[in-house]
């Protein structure tokens, strides 16, 4: 059984505050351990995809903080101790302090990294949120 840590990921990506740490595990679903040292709306590092918004399904857990995601008109929060489920079509808003766990399809997060990190290399960078009190 394909299993992973935060500790033995096997690649990490640091950006903006935002540390992810990810293993592709077998079945096509990747794990990524996430660490948020800012509150960012990623809205802009999603421009080139359809829509503007994140297109693959995200299943999570927080460890500690908290994260929302912009979903059409709508905002879903979710605390620490929170498991959720987020469908495609979202932008992620993340929280400072928050850490979390997520699973998603291997060939869609690879597919929505690679405009990311096209959109960081044109400067575009996430919007910084007033501090939460």
């Amino acid at each position: 059984m394909p299993h992973a840590s935060r500790d033995t990921a096997a690649e990490s990506i640091s950006l903006f505050g935002i540390d992810v740490r990810l293993t592709n595990l077998d079945g096509g679903y990747t794990v990524c351990f996430e660490s948020h040292a800012n509150d960012l709306d990623l809205g802009p590092l999603f421009d080139g995809l359809a829509g503007g918004v994140c297109h693959f399904i995200r299943l999570g857990y927080v460890i500690e903080g908290a994260v929302t995601f912009r979903i059409g008109e709508r905002t879903e929060t979710y605390s620490a101790g929170d498991a959720y489920l987020v469908p495609p079509g979202h932008v992620p808003i993340q929280h400072k302090g928050a850490r979390l766990v997520e699973f998603s399809p291997t060939e869609e997060l690879g597919q929505t990294i690679g405009v990311v990190m096209a959109n960081v290399e044109r400067g575009r960078t996430p919007l910084q949120l007033s501090s939460r009190k």
